[in-house]
């Protein structure tokens, strides 16, 4: 006995289980062991100095077709500041058209940071076959979405790790939300998600499958650098601390860098930020995101962790995650099921 939902039977896979995107960072290497094990793996829009993101991009899914046979999905943040995304939104229709490997295997889209039109507009002409989701972090920018002709949305709340909005929405919140208003919509919620109580409450909403970037993160298959990992199992819930980073909002753990950060600026002084930004203070911001991930320099560097930190105490094989977090939620909803009289 396994769960189904309407995305393990539309996917082709076992379990409702994905790995979120955390660009820009790769992901590569998580998203095969995420599909290998049964859920869906999503390589990220990584967008490290020094490399073609373009020609990055169609490595990774290069990558990926030759070291599993599984389905597996991508991200591209569609943010007014990342200028490759209408290049990447154009190139991977025509790569899933010349590779018939892609073609089967790559069938989700998630689209973030920025508007879903564009990308739907495209997609629903050049790629009808691959499904097209787009985060929405509150209700009003899921009806957005929704009129976009998205097929799916991806609830993400603000306890999560990485890049967040303004809305300050929780994931509880705004998964029921989403659940009730447009219950014919494939849903995937994320953020706040690292146990199998989480994958049950999730499903329990009325979501078709839970994302999970900090447990995964803190996982034997994920490419971020030990020093990194290791700081997941200590933390607490009370670790992070929001402030800003590239697209807005972003939840860190806390370290002299974060602190030095400062509080989240408004959204329009984020705007006119942008405006003001030259390359070398943005490469001077990408910096410190790099240099965690790639030298382990935990002081200096920033590190998107989510709330769930103060949830994970080990770091685990992927397989290990899943089809345990499975067969654990399994038992509790069939627990609450069998006390209904």
């Amino acid at each position: 006995m396994t769960i189904k939902t309407r995305i393990t039977e539309e996917f082709g896979i076992q379990y409702p289980i994905m790995s979120a995107p955390m660009g820009p960072f790769y992901t590569t290497e998580l998203a095969i062991a995420t599909s290998e094990a049964g859920g869906l793996g999503v390589i990220s829009h990584a967008t490290l100095m020094g490399k073609n993101s373009i020609e990055d991009f169609k490595a990774q899914l290069n990558y990926v077709v030759e070291h599993t046979d599984k389905p597996f999905g991508f991200n591209v943040r569609t943010a007014r500041v990342q200028t490759d995304h209408k290049i990447l939104l154009r190139k991977i229709p025509e790569w899933r058209d010349e590779d018939p490997r892609l073609k089967e295997q790559l069938i989700y889209g998630l689209t973030s940071a920025g508007g879903p039109r564009k990308a739907a507009a495209m997609w629903q002409k050049k790629a009808p076959d691959m499904y097209h989701f787009h985060v929405g972090p509150a209700l009003w920018l899921v009806d957005k979405i929704v009129e976009s002709g998205c097929d799916g949305i991806v609830s993400t709340g603000i306890e999560g790790g990485g890049h967040q909005s303004y809305e300050n929405i929780s994931t509880l919140v705004l998964t029921q939300q989403v659940a009730m208003k447009y219950p014919e919509k494939l849903l995937v919620t994320c953020g706040g998600y690292a146990s199998p109580e989480g994958i049950a409450a999730g499903l329990a909403m009325g979501a078709d499958a839970v994302a999970m970037g900090t447990r995964f993160i803190a996982s034997k298959e994920s490419e971020f650098h030990q020093n990194y990992k290791d700081l997941i199992p200590p933390a607490t819930a009370r670790d992070t601390v929001l402030t800003t980073g590239g697209f807005g909002p972003i939840r860190l753990l806390k370290n002299k860098y974060a602190i030095k950060h400062g509080e989240v600026i408004s959204k329009q002084e984020k705007i006119n930020q942008e405006h003001q930004f030259t390359m070398e203070e943005y490469l001077e911001d990408l910096h410190h995101y790099e240099i965690v991930y790639t030298e382990g320099d935990v002081e200096n560097g920033a590190i998107p962790v989510g709330q769930t930190a103060g949830m994970i105490d080990e770091i685990k094989h992927v397989d290990d995650i899943i089809t345990h977090f499975t067969k654990e939620a399994e038992k509790k909803l069939k627990n609450v099921c069998s006390r209904i009289t």
